[in-house]
């Protein structure tokens, strides 16, 4: 089968080769999937610089989030086992973490829905326990993981502002319905949200974004608002002043979604009812910006990398890509 492999670490567009490998053969408690699509994540382009908390062995293939078909027929969604990442023909997974693909999305929507979507659902549900009539802010919109949020956050009655960056993907997040959207390289984000809240600020902050993103949330976070602390796309780690935290009455929560795979496995099956029944009646649809055939993987996971990609991009091994 073809599948890509790093050799070794640096971007993405440098050490990603398309090569023709063996068919991985699945461990105990695994299953062979033949890959339908693959959704691309920053954590895959991390991966192949070696800047990622989980190191696989080298060689490896990356791709974390796939839609793949089991060897008896069913259509289902998957992180795979790595090294036998989603970026090939086939891959592999745990068995017991397989969950059915929604029947309302196309392999792309599917791939697409699982760790962004799932991440949005514990972050503003699990952890910030957002609530209806509630003022969200999603920093970075207009991408993979802001856009999930911004879905999640008007399925669950929110006001929704999303902060991006430049005109075009302005554009991207009000057709995603955004009530209020801000574009930080033209606007003080601050001042703008004061001025869209009366002055109150935001209810709670999704940041997937750290670095001076986080420096906008602390001071644009309501009395008795709630950051949820996503990731760092920026590269760089914020150092909150917790004093300010208390001055301002504020929480500042984490969020690391792969831990519940282990500590409460029942919690992501019982997020992944909730968001197929959301994707049914049209409350959420990933926005897939992309289909990229699988020898386009390297140029756009390094899309990706640089931050200059919408929505999601997805690779599609065995169909058509447009």
């Amino acid at each position: 089968m073809q599948a890509w492999q790093v050799h070794e670490n640096g971007e993405p567009s440098e050490v990603m080769r398309l090569q023709e490998v063996e068919r991985p053969v699945p461990g105990e408690g695994q299953v062979l999937l033949r890959v339908c699509a693959a959704n691309i994540n920053f954590p895959d382009a991390l991966m192949c610089r070696g800047h990622y908390q989980v190191r696989p062995p080298l060689p490896f293939t990356p791709g974390v989030e796939i839609c793949g078909e089991t060897e008896d027929g069913r259509r289902v969604i998957a992180n795979p086992s790595l090294p036998h990442g989603g970026f090939a023909e086939y891959a592999v997974a745990d068995a017991a973490a397989v969950l059915p693909a929604p029947d309302a999305l196309d392999d792309a929507e599917a791939a697409a829905l699982h760790i962004g979507y799932q991440t949005g659902w514990f972050g503003l549900h699990r952890r910030a326990r957002l609530e209806a009539g509630e003022t969200l802010l999603v920093h970075a919109a207009a991408g993979g993981v802001g856009s999930a949020a911004v879905q999640l956050g008007k399925a669950a009655g929110a006001t929704v502002i999303g902060v991006v960056g430049g005109a075009g993907k302005a554009a991207v997040a009000r057709e995603l319905g955004c009530d209020v959207v801000i574009d930080r390289r033209a606007e003080d984000v601050v001042a703008a949200v004061k001025g869209a809240t009366g002055g109150r600020g935001a209810d709670v902050i999704y940041d997937p974004v750290g670095g001076d993103a986080y420096t906008q949330s602390a001071k644009a976070v309501a009395f008795e608002g709630r950051i949820v602390v996503v990731g760092f796309a920026s590269g760089t780690i914020p150092s909150p002043a917790l004093n300010h935290a208390l001055v301002k009455n504020y929480s500042i929560l984490g969020l690391h979604w792969g831990l519940y795979n282990t500590k409460n496995p029942r919690l992501v099956q019982h997020c992944h009812e909730q968001l197929t029944e959301l994707a049914a009646r049209g409350a959420i649809k990933p926005l897939v910006s992309e289909r990229v055939p699988l020898d386009g993987a390297a140029a756009a996971v390094q899309r990706v990398a640089d931050g200059v990609t919408t929505g999601r991009v997805a690779v599609v091994p065995n169909g058509a890509a447009a």
